[in-house]
């Protein structure tokens, strides 16, 4: 495992504070699932610029719906 130090503002720093402490993790925590998300995501995308530049449209279009679904189920869970 990788010991990473960032930067942030103090406001956002206490925002990531307070949102650890009501979910009950540790920053630590939260910037591991942000991270997690964020490269889902990249994958996902690549993936999907990836099947279209191969001209298949409907294996990209199955990737926008489970993005949409990921993205859905991410605000249920805030």
């Amino acid at each position: 495992m990788s010991v990473m130090t960032i930067r942030l503002p103090d406001a956002q720093h206490e925002r990531l504070r307070q949102l650890a402490k009501t979910r009950g993790v540790s920053i630590n925590k939260v910037i591991e699932e942000l991270t997690t998300r964020a490269l889902t995501e990249f994958d996902l995308e690549t993936r999907f610029h990836t099947r279209a530049a191969r001209g298949d449209p409907d294996a990209a279009l199955h990737l926008l719906d489970r993005m949409d679904q990921q993205d859905a189920s991410e605000e249920n869970r805030t």
